[in-house]
């Protein structure tokens, strides 16, 4: 019983902090269309937009890095403390961005400042996925791996709810107007504290039982290349996930705002639906560990690739007459994304044996991520700018089809003990 409550608690103090940790990330992307004109010196709105999601891009070039420095750390001393140190540069990069000045005092000085600030907070996010992935497996027994996993998108996403609803209780007491002019840096300095305050909650987090000591070259890119097949794998198949992840959970908001709708009801719109995107994580992690984590994911690239395109046309069919029909389709999205989703740390985790698996995981993730996923928004305003905003759904079926292909090839042993 007292080992069960250990274990809870553990559990309950790694995934508060990558609720934190994500909360701060996502601010960033939800209030963009709010303050892009502050470190913009271009007067076109879409221009704005393009050059604060490249800055959002940006910080997941930094991803690869974090997760390299990070995955070695917790490869070679312990989960524990590497999720620690990243938790404070988290909070590091929250204050410097709410303290930033705008181009009016600085000029294009203001987008490298802010860029710097992105690229700590990618840099702490990069070790962050890894190191919670691999936690949470070797926390979890035979059987019960994929539930287990699955709290680490409840709190991922609790992130990006948290950071919705965030803003809608500053439209209680701001008006768009104020959010504009200074009101958004509040949030980021909420950020910051609650990243403060993660860090405490982590020193209470029990260690997972490991035998690194045992391997003299874990969490070494050496120790790394002799698992490249798996490593591989994990590079195709988190290309189409995170390319479709942050289509759906982050451009979702802008596209539907583009389309016409009013930015408080969107706001609302996705409150409502992340919540639902939330509590259904551990309902599919569940449904994985029974139909096997391999299905899971075959499912979700053949519903991605069916249903993405046509749900998004319905959503630009609908936006500026039927919001109830636009959250439906929403959660439509959103149930898609879950056969992904909940069972996606611990499908990469199970590859690799525990002296690189934090390595292998998050390295493998942040570079995918890098380049297709926090890319995701900026690519799409892109085609649409160009004219061609369909080009972006033929973009994503490409990746889709490769992370498919990726999934067929997924071995049926497991590394994970």
């Amino acid at each position: 019983m007292q080992k069960s409550t250990h274990k809870i608690r553990s559990i309950m103090a790694a995934s508060s902090g990558n609720l934190v940790e994500w909360f701060d990330f996502y601010i960033y992307a939800f209030t963009a269309t709010y303050f892009a004109h502050t470190f913009s010196t271009s007067d076109n709105p879409t221009i704005q937009q393009i050059n604060a999601f490249g800055v959002f891009a940006a910080g997941f070039f930094m991803r690869p890095i974090g997760s390299w420095i990070f995955g070695s750390l917790a490869d070679k001393m312990g989960r524990k403390k590497s999720m620690i140190i990243s938790v404070v540069l988290m909070a590091l990069g929250s204050f410097m961005i709410a303290a930033l000045p705008s181009k009016n005092i600085v000029g294009n000085l203001a987008i490298i400042l802010l860029l710097i600030a992105r690229l700590i907070q990618g840099l702490s996010v990069g070790g962050e996925y890894g190191i919670a992935a691999t936690y949470l497996s070797e926390l979890a027994v035979e059987g019960k791996r994929g539930f287990y996993s699955s709290f680490q998108y409840v709190t991922l996403i609790g992130g990006q709810l948290l950071a919705v609803m965030s803003i809608s209780i500053m439209f209680l007491f701001f008006s768009i107007d104020d959010m504009k002019e200074y009101a958004w840096r509040i949030l980021f300095i909420i950020g910051g504290i609650l990243a403060l305050g993660s860090f405490f909650a982590r020193r209470m987090i029990n260690e997972s039982a490991t035998k690194l000591h045992q391997n003299e070259d874990r969490g070494t890119l050496k120790a790394l290349c002799k698992s490249w097949k798996p490593f591989l794998i994990v590079l195709a198949i988190t290309s189409g996930g995170s390319l479709t992840f942050y289509t759906i959970t982050t451009y979702t908001k802008t596209f539907i705002e583009n389309a016409g709708m009013d930015k408080i009801l969107v706001n609302n719109l996705f409150l409502g639906a992340l919540f639902i995107l939330m509590i259904i994580q551990p309902i599919f992690g569940y449904l994985g560990d029974k139909i096997g984590h391999k299905n899971s994911l075959i499912i979700f690239c053949i519903l991605a690739l069916v249903g993405i395109y046509p749900i998004f046309a319905l959503i630009t069919k609908n936006a500026q007459n039927s919001s109830y029909l636009v959250f439906i389709l929403v959660v439509l999205l959103f149930i898609i994304l879950s056969f992904y989703t909940s069972v996606a740390g611990i499908f990469k985790a199970k590859l690799f044996p525990e002296h690189i698996r934090a390595l292998g995981t998050g390295l493998g993730y942040a570079i995918s991520n890098a380049v297709f996923g926090g890319s995701a928004p900026w690519i799409a305003l892109q085609f649409k700018n160009a004219g061609m905003e369909n080009g972006f759904f033929i973009y994503i079926t490409i990746f889709i089809i490769i992370m498919l292909i990726a999934t067929l090839c997924l071995p049926k042993k497991s590394e994970l003990k």
